[in-house]
């Protein structure tokens, strides 16, 4: 008879270890293959297995194209469209956003098995035996980098249909902690009946909500509709204006307060059997003399509490089932893509009134809105219509990549023209809704700590590093040695070299506001000393530590 243990007998210490710490560790949740179902992009940063004629390891950086570069209003606040991996944008974002963001809305691929989610450079079919391990991984590193952005207030929507939704709310239960969690919203993305379908037609799919930290989250109200407000009105010209009614009873209550009144009118009134009185018999005799009770068009009906318009909040809670009618339909969003692109050339985009949905919710009219897997370009639309809705100053990042050119031919022209504005397919003019965009493609630099490699990161550190502080306008260019930017009174400086210090504080001194400046440095250290005494207050960053920090923090090692 065969030992039941004969299947480890193989097995190296260090993978017996494994396996009890990995048992010890997991008490509930997502178990899968990572070991087959490793990312080859891992490569670049952090895999064990490196094959042998791949590239050797790297960190992100961030190089902007300038020549896509939009502007309408330097006032305005400045958009980015990041096209390469996710993976690497979202590293390179968390030195330049992390604890930033406000709202993250992401449409991963849904793992269907029909050639939507391609992974090592090939797509995942429904008979691979790693499929959902394979998507797993894929979203784990993501999600654990998105984690690291939002804010303590911020929040994550994430569209799924049903071949991973059970999988990934396991995974961000993980991530995010089960606490966290705040609801899966269900999409009914279309009216019609798929009559050709096997068993059901589907018409939803799902939204899973979780927070940074579910104890500083709150959602806004949503603005009242028309049709809300329609439900209000003034048959009687009321001088407090439209109003509704509510019954005087409810379904619960105390015994204690029950009661029969006879109003001055004549008309008796008791709950029904089973209820009880909504207010108190003092309350009801208050609301009766002011005015506030309504007895009918003959003055004799059964009384009802007027309710004002007014009186109630000025919004509304979202309702967890999203309709087509309230926040548009696959269809509704194919059309409008089509309308702006002149052509069909995306073929499951997101219509903007669903986005614009959960930016409201999360983010005030400064909020900064991610989309990680931007695909068409629908957050970024949302978020230009928002601003022009109310007068935001909500900015943007969109990331994604250029598999069959989705960042180049949709994305961006997206973007583009619904900044700039566009004739529609009958010739008309559509006013564009104005804005600012940088386009920047993710590069590369070696991250083995070399002095070579941190001179490298340097020289390609100054995007990023405009990024993050928020300051583009080149003001002093000194090359290869240093930079000066601004943004009203506050500047950044980039030294590149260490023998540009002295140039750099005398071009510096010229100018009147406060510094950040990021310094070259083989350490951690800052030439604190050379910057006593000047006029301008001057905060000292070393590079490529600042950067590096980051880094060596998500990547393993």
């Amino acid at each position: 008879m065969a030992n039941n243990n004969d299947k480890y007998k193989n097995h190296s210490r260090e993978e017996l270890i494994n396996e009890l710490e990995t048992l010890k560790k997991k008490k509930y949740g997502l178990i899968w293959d990572k070991k087959n179902s490793q990312e080859m992009l891992d490569a670049f940063v952090n895999w064990e297995n490196v094959p042998e004629n791949f590239t050797p390891k790297q960190f992100p950086v961030l190089k902007e194209v300038k020549s896509k570069e939009i502007e309408t209003d330097k006032d305005k606040p400045v958009n980015f469209l990041i096209e390469g991996d996710n993976y690497h944008s979202l590293a390179v974002l968390n030195f330049t956003h992390q604890n930033k963001i406000d709202v993250i809305y992401i449409d991963p691929p849904y793992n269907t098995g029909n050639q939507d989610f391609i992974y090592n450079d090939k797509f995942i079919d429904k008979e691979d035996p790693f499929r959902h391990s394979k998507w797993l991984s894929f979203m784990e590193k993501r999600l654990r980098l998105a984690h690291r952005l939002l804010k303590n207030t911020g929040v994550i929507f994430i569209s799924i249909d049903d071949n991973e939704q059970a999988q990934l709310k396991l995974l961000c239960d993980e991530i995010f902690e089960e606490k966290n969690y705040i609801a899966t919203l269900i999409w009914n993305k279309k009216n019609v009946v798929q009559n050709d379908a096997k068993y059901f037609s589907v018409n939803h799919e799902y939204v899973l909500c979780y927070a940074r930290n579910i104890e500083n989250t709150v959602f806004n109200l949503l603005p009242r509709t028309e049709e809300l407000n329609a439900r209000y009105s003034n048959p009687d010209n009321d001088p407090r204006g439209d109003w509704t009614s509510v019954a005087l009873q409810a379904k619960s209550g105390s015994v204690n307060n029950i009661y029969e009144i006879t109003f001055s009118n004549g008309v008796k009134w008791k709950p029904v059997a089973g209820t009880f009185p909504r207010l108190s018999k003092e309350s009801l005799l208050r609301a009766y003399e002011e005015g506030r009770l309504w007895f009918g068009k003959n003055g004799k009906n059964v009384p009802r509490l007027k309710k004002y318009l007014t009186e109630v909040k000025q919004g509304v809670v979202s309702n967890s089932i999203l309709l087509p009618n309230e926040v548009g339909s696959t269809q509704l969003a194919k059309e409008t893509l089509k309308k702006i692109l002149g052509k069909n050339i995306f073929e499951t985009p997101k219509p903007t009134d669903l986005i614009k949905r959960f930016i409201r919710l999360n983010s005030d009219k400064n909020g900064l809105v991610l989309d990680f897997m931007a695909g068409s370009g629908t957050t970024g639309q949302a978020v230009l219509e928002l601003n022009k809705d109310d007068k935001g100053n909500r900015k943007f990042i969109l990331c994604t990549n250029n598999e069959n050119n989705i960042c180049t031919d949709v994305c961006y022209p997206r973007v583009e023209k619904v900044i700039n504005g566009y004739k529609n397919s009958k010739g008309e003019k559509i006013v564009g809704l104005g804005g600012n965009l940088k386009y920047f493609k993710t590069d590369f630099v070696g991250s083995d700590s070399t002095d070579k490699n941190k001179r490298d990161l340097v020289n390609k550190s100054a995007e990023m590093i405009c990024i993050k502080e928020d300051i583009f306008d080149l003001v002093a260019d000194g090359g290869l040695d240093y930079r000066i930017y601004q943004k009203g009174k506050k500047f950044l400086g980039v030294i590149f070299e260490l023998d540009a210090i002295a140039d750099f504080k005398k071009e510096a001194e010229k100018h009147k506001g406060n510094f950040v400046v990021y310094c070259f440095s083989y350490t951690e250290a800052t030439p604190e000393k050379e910057f006593k005494g000047l006029k301008n207050k001057y905060v000292l960053k070393p590079i490529p530590a600042v950067i590096l920090r980051i880094y060596l923090e998500i990547f393993k090692k």
